[in-house]
């Protein structure tokens, strides 16, 4: 009766490793969230380098994007990123964005999307509001870091918050953007 059951618990065994060691070797390792924004034809950078996990629906292209903390990035403006970041992925672009902000003046806005030319261009545009932004795009290829507070972002930026405009055409340029 020993010798029985020892002969189950070793086929059992042999069983459950056979059974692990081939869900190992099928199981595709998920790609990173930004090897999806690529396969999207969107650029690399659009998320900081702080992601701790995403989700997305194969059926309509809803994410969840967590970040391990909230942050700062300064591109041409600065961004904040929450702690959670949902939206709509579909090539070209992320439509019902929430979790991302830029500020302009004083003031944070929301990004409601996010889009690219496609076939892609050196251009890709920010939706907040009513407003429509073109950027260029090689400032969102490569992944940024994140910064705990916006003066530490702002103090790495070509474009300090402290420079102020020198010419009666900049004044102009900064009250049309």
């Amino acid at each position: 009766m020993a010798a029985i059951a020892k002969t189950l618990l070793l086929l059992l065994l042999t069983l459950l490793a056979t059974i692990s060691s081939t869900t190992a070797l099928s199981g595709d390792p998920q790609p990173s969230v930004y090897d999806i924004l690529e396969k999207f034809s969107l650029p690399r950078g659009l998320l900081p380098d702080s992601v701790k996990s995403y989700s997305l629906s194969p059926d309509d292209g809803s994410f969840v994007v967590e970040l391990e903390k909230a942050c700062y990035i300064q591109f041409d403006y600065l961004v904040y990123y929450e702690t959670k970041i949902t939206g709509k992925l579909n090539v070209g672009s992320i439509t019902d964005l929430d979790g991302i902000q830029v500020k302009r003046f004083l003031f944070w806005f929301d990004v409601d999307e996010i889009r690219v030319d496609l076939p892609n261009s050196d251009n890709i545009y920010f939706t907040v509001g009513i407003i429509n932004k073109k950027l260029d795009i090689n400032q969102f290829e490569t992944i940024h870091a994140c910064k705990d507070n916006a003066l530490a972002s702002c103090a790495q930026s070509s474009n300090p918050i402290s420079q102020l405009p020198t010419s009666v055409e900049e004044v102009e340029m900064l009250i049309t953007e």
